[in-house]
């Protein structure tokens, strides 16, 4: 018995196919090769193409099955990880009206903060626990402003990966978990947050049909078994946003628990039992995989929207290098790069910043100092330093971890970050051999019944730990401090 695991990003679409006997991996598959196309038609603005996603799963399937090599009707179940708090609008023929409006995107911010303002303090804090922000729920309010022609075609709205889970059955559904993804979802009642929609003015017939996150959500359609190469009626069995997926990838299941990624943004995301929530927002309370209104599961998420988006601007800018190139050029420079510092905030409105959009800032550079090799490891020191500035906000929440686990992927892969997080963190990183594909197909053989929880990850491989350095840590602290004054320079100049 096999399960396929797509996971839906902003800069590619990946596939794993996993043998469910043997809990391993047999093939993966990757498009494009390269990072996906961003549409970017102002500042602040971030898009891409539906199809384009769609086109990158037909390619994945193609490329898996014929690696495998297996026959498609042991196939048996089907899961689905995607980007986080995208908009995708579809007309009555299932078709997208326009590109998606991505995570990135930062153009509803303002309509995000009034909604705020008019909901009011306490209805944000204890049923949404999120102020609306920039969340889906003020982008599809933001096509109904700007683009009325649009908006009165909308059949339905929805998630990257509920657009995929459409594409794939031909059904319009969405779970709980990717509501909270919205700020649409009530915690306190668990429901649909009937007042946000009502004060965007919503229609509730907008919102498609409820599916529990892990279960028999729907089947393979004729016509998406013909473009991919599989059987009709294989069952869609699991679907999440990527942070959380991660987080389930990685086993990160009960309360004090954190995980960690650093693709195209960089997240930590720990899991808590409490209606807990930072009362400026700054991280972002969501349902976790396994939220229930019995077992309460939120994941708190930090995300900085610059980190892999800031090294592969480098790696475009700065020559044509690998990955593997840059962080040993930056590994030839001491630890503070000369003075060099750099702010990585130059994707957008940044939630650990309020929502301001400050711009990413390389401080302290000296013409007869400075390399690319000191750009290349303040770029990394950076990003840490980022981290560790949402983290201690996680603290303030009583969240207080001794490890994070993240995947052997992107900027977890630089010997470099990985002593930066763990020196600046205070904590133990934990490696493991796995992805968002990965977890996706383990989390589709959970929702069919095949795993528990428990046996899902027996088959998840440890492969190196990365404790804190005493010897360095002194030394990463005062970078740290340097890094916070000039950020703190920064956000005094936009107030």
């Amino acid at each position: 018995m096999y399960f396929i695991g797509y996971d839906l990003g902003s800069s590619s679409v990946k596939a794993t196919l996993l043998d469910g006997e043997a809990n391993r991996a047999v093939a993966s598959a990757q498009h494009p090769k390269t990072e996906m196309a961003m549409i970017a038609h102002k500042p602040g603005w971030a898009e891409q193409d539906p199809d384009d996603w769609w086109q990158g799963i037909i390619s994945v399937t193609q490329k898996i099955l014929f690696d495998s090599r297996v026959n498609v009707s042991d196939i048996k179940a089907i899961g689905i990880s995607y980007q986080m708090h995208g908009l995708v609008v579809v007309d009555k023929n299932l078709n997208a009206l326009r590109p998606s409006i991505i995570w990135c995107d930062s153009r509803a911010v303002n309509l995000g903060n009034e909604a705020y303002d008019q909901l009011g303090k306490d209805y944000c804090t204890n049923e949404i626990l999120n102020s609306p922000g920039n969340f889906t729920a003020s982008k599809l309010r933001w096509v109904a402003k700007n683009e009325p022609n649009i908006y009165s075609q909308i059949y339905k709205a929805m998630l990257p990966g509920d657009y995929i889970g459409l594409k794939l059955s031909g059904s319009a559904q969405t779970t709980y978990s990717g509501l909270s993804e919205g700020v649409l979802y009530n915690f306190k009642k668990d429901k649909i947050a009937a007042r946000v929609l009502d004060h965007f003015e919503i229609d509730p017939g907008l919102i498609p049909d409820i599916v529990p996150t892990f279960g028999m959500q729907a089947e393979l359609s004729k016509s998406a078994a013909e473009a991919l190469g599989l059987t009709p009626g294989t069952t869609i069995t699991y679907r999440a946003g990527d942070q959380p997926n991660n987080a389930c990838s990685l086993n990160v299941l009960k309360p004090g628990e954190l995980a960690a990624t650093a693709g195209t943004s960089g997240v930590i995301y720990g899991v808590t039992d409490k209606l807990n929530n930072d009362p400026a927002f700054r991280v972002n309370a969501f349902a976790h995989v396994n939220h229930s209104a019995e077992q309460r599961r939120l994941g708190i998420l930090l995300c900085i929207n610059g980190t892999g988006i800031l090294n592969a601007w480098a790696r475009k800018n700065m020559g044509s290098l690998s990955y593997n190139e840059m962080n040993n050029l930056a590994m030839s420079t001491e630890i503070g790069a000369e003075g060099l510092t750099m702010l990585p905030f130059g994707n957008g409105a940044e939630r650990i910043l309020e929502n301001k959009n400050i711009g990413a800032h390389l401080e302290g550079l000296h013409f007869n100092l400075h390399s690319r090799a000191h750009v290349f490891r303040a770029i990394q020191e950076g990003i840490a330093c980022s981290m560790r500035y949402g983290i201690d906000i996680m603290k303030s929440m009583n969240l207080n971890p001794k490890t994070i686990k993240a995947g052997s992927a992107n900027l977890f892969l630089s010997k470099l970050f990985q002593k930066a997080i763990a020196n600046l963190t205070n904590t133990t990183i934990e490696l493991y051999d796995t992805d968002g594909a990965q977890g996706a197909a383990r989390a589709a053989g959970i929702g069919l019944g095949f795993y528990s929880e428990e046996t899902a990850f027996e088959g998840l491989g440890l492969i190196k730990k990365i404790r804190p350095d005493k010897t360095e840590q002194e030394r990463f602290e005062e970078v740290y401090d340097k890094w916070q004054k000039v950020l703190n320079c920064h956000l005094k100049q936009q107030n």
